[in-house]
């Protein structure tokens, strides 16, 4: 997806340019919206400097993602007794790795957040075939309803990331402690909170979740689950039922992420036609006997 960045001016010809260079992006892969937070480890030494990168797409066009560090607009590391550890100066962007931080013993989840100035433009058919493939339904009924389904479509967006990282023993951490950590949402605009500690033991059979958009559950969300060393295609999908909830099967080991996307209508004034979140969170699992 094309994205720009409107504190910007850019000339009329530069945007035609980069429209264009949207179209062809696009039709080269639906899925290239994904974006996560890619620590070098999950599983890290107390006080150990750990590289992380940001990586937006799947399979073949899977890469490092360009956004620039204004546009980020939080990057930190919470506990589960609820301190923010601020990591926003740990951030440098294009470098070999975009973070390098380092955390005291303990459970974490890394979380990132962006403005949401980037915007993407797209012709009737590659737009409405977007908003199916990732079950925007509220955009697809407000275009049906207004009859714009043959019109072009446009978006602001903005990105929210979390990722699980175990610092030291942190396996010792009391089941109470995990589910405080993992169960409870951080207050991003869209995110995906889990009912279930993946690394308790003994290993559950089952990673049951709930979406959470503007603070209420969220029905009829279409969250992907993707095993990230094999990211062509998700390796499971569901929509959160009436009560915004999922329940997949838990994965083997590996490096897995869960993603999901959902967007509201924006006024006739606004820039855009939509206003959409990009939320996905990134754990790993090892071999369950270790």
């Amino acid at each position: 997806m094309f994205a720009f960045d409107c504190s910007q001016r850019v000339g009329s010809q530069g945007v035609r340019i980069a429209l264009a260079m949207s179209l062809w992006s696009f039709a080269v892969s639906a899925q290239a919206h994904d974006f996560w937070i890619q620590p070098e480890r999950y599983r890290i030494a107390p006080d150990t400097p750990t590289a992380l990168t940001l990586q937006v797409g799947h399979g073949g066009d899977r890469q490092r993602s360009k956004i620039g560090l204004r546009r980020i607009t939080r990057f930190a590391a919470v506990a589960a007794d609820g301190r923010s550890i601020d990591l926003r100066d740990r951030l440098h962007p294009g470098d070999a790795s975009d973070a390098n931080f380092e955390l005291p013993a303990g459970g974490y989840l890394l979380v990132l957040e962006t403005d949401a100035r980037a915007q993407s433009h797209l012709p009737a058919l590659r737009f409405n075939d977007y908003l199916r493939a990732e079950g925007l339904t509220p955009a697809l009924q407000d275009r049906q309803r207004n009859g714009r389904m043959q019109a072009d479509g446009s978006e602001n967006y903005s990105r929210r990331s979390k990722a699980i990282v175990r610092v030291g023993a942190a396996d010792a951490m009391a089941q109470a402690q995990w589910r405080a950590l993992l169960s409870q949402p951080l207050g991003l605009p869209l995110e995906i909170v889990l009912d279930q500690n993946p690394y308790a033991q003994p290993r559950p059979s089952r990673l049951p979740l709930r979406v959470i958009y503007q603070g209420r559950t969220l029905a009829g969300a279409l969250v992907k689950l993707t095993r990230l060393e094999d990211d062509a295609q998700p390796f499971a999908t569901q929509y959160t039922d009436a009560d915004g909830r999922a329940d997949f099967a838990l994965p083997g080991p590996g490096r897995w992420l869960l993603n999901v996307i959902w967007t509201r209508p924006l006024p006739a004034s606004s820039e855009t036609d939509y206003e959409t979140v990009f939320s996905s969170l990134s754990f790993e699992l090892d071999d369950a006997r270790r």
